[in-house]
């Protein structure tokens, strides 16, 4: 698949991870995705999102708001203490699980050997939202008539998942994304 990508969609997949990397998180999520695509300045997909009130700096202070509340808000976490589940309790049994800060998005220390890079190094995988994103992207490319993925297709995969941390974000910033869909597509046909 990736042999469709246009220079611009590699460069958001490459984005995406060296965003996952500088905010330390463990894998690449959409929200890494989104960011890498507003980041890219010279494509339609930067421009669209940029004029619908997102930039760079917007999305990274929510995603990181969101992600260091566990993506839930005061309101969310009080609705679920009512209905029993104690939040506490849930983190407690997953760092028991899974090792203690599992919920915090610090990377396991890398070990530096000497075949190991010591900064910037390492596999970061993609989360099975990011990778759906990523096929959606190439359903987009196919059924709007296109040879490429292009940094576009990606912002429509993104928008057609719907479900992630980037879809809570771009709905957050009250953008709506039939309009934001619509003309992405409007772009991609301009372009072509």
């Amino acid at each position: 698949m990736f042999e469709r990508f246009t220079a611009d969609a590699r460069a958001v997949v490459v984005g995406a991870q060296e965003e996952a990397r500088s905010l330390r998180h463990r894998h690449i999520g959409t929200e890494h995705l989104l960011l890498a695509l507003v980041r890219l300045d010279q494509t339609a997909a930067a421009t669209l999102l940029r004029e619908s009130g997102l930039d760079h700096d917007r999305v990274r202070a929510e995603v990181t708001r969101l992600v260091s509340s566990g993506g839930l808000g005061e309101l969310d976490a009080a609705a679920l203490e009512a209905i029993g589940i104690d939040l506490g309790a849930v983190r407690a049994k997953l760092e028991e699980s899974f090792g203690p800060g599992v919920l915090d998005g610090e990377p396991p220390a890398q070990r530096r050997g000497m075949f190991r890079r010591k900064a910037g190094g390492g596999h970061i995988p993609f989360t099975p939202r990011a990778k759906k994103v990523l096929e959606l992207s190439l359903r987009e490319a196919i059924a709007l008539r296109g040879n490429e993925i292009r940094a576009e297709h990606l912002l429509l995969g993104l928008l057609r998942e719907g479900q992630g941390l980037a879809a809570k974000v771009i709905a957050d910033a009250g953008v709506d994304a039939a309009d934001l869909r619509s003309r992405t597509i409007g772009a991609l046909r301009k372009a072509a």
